[in-house]
């Protein structure tokens, strides 16, 4: 268990990562703890960063974002000022999800959504490829998703 955290505060977290909606009187039903002890330990718990904010969950085939593309990156160079540019690039991307620096044979992996394939073939010959920090660039599209991101596993 972390440091300053006890079981309360773990069914808390687990609770929220369900349904972040919830009031602090649903949550003192679900975790046999009072409203107020709830607010307080809830407010701890963003105020300390383990709880970092809430976000809706939104459906990206309905809002016509109908590819989800795994892009590898490899770096034309290996040094701090390139992966500095090429961290910018991706942050101003809407388009990327997610980002993740890699060891191994690509330097990067990136969750990509775009509304087709059009949209993809932009996305890397336009935005992509023609940044000079970039050498090399290798795109799967998704077709199955088996799992999507969850629940951390606490407590």
């Amino acid at each position: 268990m972390p440091d300053g955290l006890d079981q309360f505060d773990l069914k808390i977290l687990r609770q929220l990562q369900d349904d972040g909606r919830l009031t602090n009187n649903e949550l003192s039903e679900r975790i046999a703890l009072s409203a107020s002890q709830c607010s307080r330990r809830r407010s701890r718990l963003e105020a300390e960063g383990y709880i970092r904010g809430y976000q809706a969950m939104l459906d990206r085939e309905k809002l016509g974002l109908d590819l989800l593309v795994v892009v590898a990156v490899t770096l034309a160079t290996h040094n701090r000022d390139n992966a500095r540019r090429f961290a910018q690039l991706v942050n101003d991307l809407p388009e990327v999800l997610e980002a993740y620096s890699l060891t191994g044979e690509m330097d990067y992996h990136l969750k990509v959504v775009v509304r087709g394939l059009s949209d993809l073939s932009r996305f890397v010959n336009e935005v992509l490829l023609p940044h000079d920090a970039v050498q090399h660039v290798k795109t799967s599209i998704v077709l199955t998703t088996l799992k999507q991101f969850g629940a951390l596993p606490i407590g």
